[in-house]
């Protein structure tokens, strides 16, 4: 099994080293990438994991899995599975604080077109209509025209006509709906990855995980209304973080399956730095990758 594992920062890629340093006993190295990048590896035998901070984003993670792909592929030892990992904000109560997150879908979800709200058309107005002066007889009435015995009558003459104006209606209503097309609807590409289905189940019962969407965003949500929209358009989304569909994108360039697993260090929502809890989040991520490395020996190369 060789495992890539790819983060936004530093800090990531050390806890999820440590969570594997029990399995890959060898003392880590340092292998340089194209790029100005580099690597940490954990070896153990036939066993090998390379450890990626390849920046902030879906742009820098993309960039950085397909340079350690590329040289991997070309060293003629290609990898078997990619894990985008790291901190995330998870959406309440699906994932609450310390959580881990398995994705079972990785969504680029700000990646498409915004479009106007839909609304409700105002009712339509009946036609004008003329009337003279004086109110028609009801039909049973006395004075109400025989059609049959009537003589012609000359039209009421433009200037006896009143017009009815329109009954105005209330204006249109915003309708709730989601304001957005995502790039896959518009034909320009695709919007999600979805993990190898035994893969991810097998990881999430290992570690315990939430399984669910984990959006890729390029700017963090810091309001409720953004929150609630993103859990409106993504029914059961688990956690939102930066990088995971740019590493996804890479590793489905190159047909090697891809996973997300995620540690929550906030909700999702308004920004709120003295609810966050980074240090908890990553010793969550630790303790996932050491769930996973004590199952490393079961899992086989899935098809992508």
């Amino acid at each position: 099994m060789r495992l890539l594992v790819v983060t936004a920062v530093a800090v990531e890629r050390d806890s999820a080293a440590t969570g594997l340093a029990a399995r890959f006993r060898d003392a880590p190295e340092e292998e340089a990438l194209p790029g100005r990048r580099s690597l940490l590896v954990l070896r153990d035998g036939r066993h090998r994991a390379d450890l990626l901070a390849a920046g902030v984003g879906p742009a820098a993670a993309a960039a950085g899995t397909s340079a350690a792909l590329t040289a991997a592929e070309l060293a003629g030892h290609p990898y078997d599975l990619v894990v985008a990992s790291g901190i995330a904000g998870g959406f309440l109560p699906v994932a609450p604080l310390g959580s881990v997150v398995v994705a079972d879908e990785i969504v680029a979800a700000d990646l498409g077109a915004q479009t106007p709200p839909a609304r409700v058309p105002p009712p339509q107005a009946p036609p004008p209509a003329a009337r003279t002066g004086a109110p028609a007889p009801a039909p049973d009435s006395p004075d109400a025209p025989d059609a049959l015995n009537t003589p012609d009558l000359p039209a009421p003459s433009p200037e006896a006509a009143v017009p009815v104006p329109p009954v105005p209606g209330p204006p249109a209503e915003p309708l709730p709906g989601p304001g957005f097309v995502p790039v896959s609807e518009l034909g320009f590409g695709t919007s999600s990855h979805v993990p190898p289905p035994g893969l991810r189940a097998a990881v999430a019962g290992a570690l315990g995980a939430v399984c669910g969407p984990v959006l890729t965003v390029s700017t963090v949500t810091g309001t409720a209304e953004r929150a609630a929209e993103l859990a409106a358009r993504h029914p059961g989304a688990a956690a939102e973080g930066m990088e995971g569909f740019g590493v996804a994108e890479a590793a489905a360039a190159h047909g090697v399956p891809v996973l997300e697993v995620r540690a929550v260090s906030n909700p999702v929502g308004p920004r709120d730095r003295a609810a966050w809890r980074i240090g908890d989040a990553l010793t969550a991520l630790s303790g996932a990758f050491g769930g996973l490395s004590s199952v490393l020996d079961s899992l086989e190369a899935p098809a992508p």
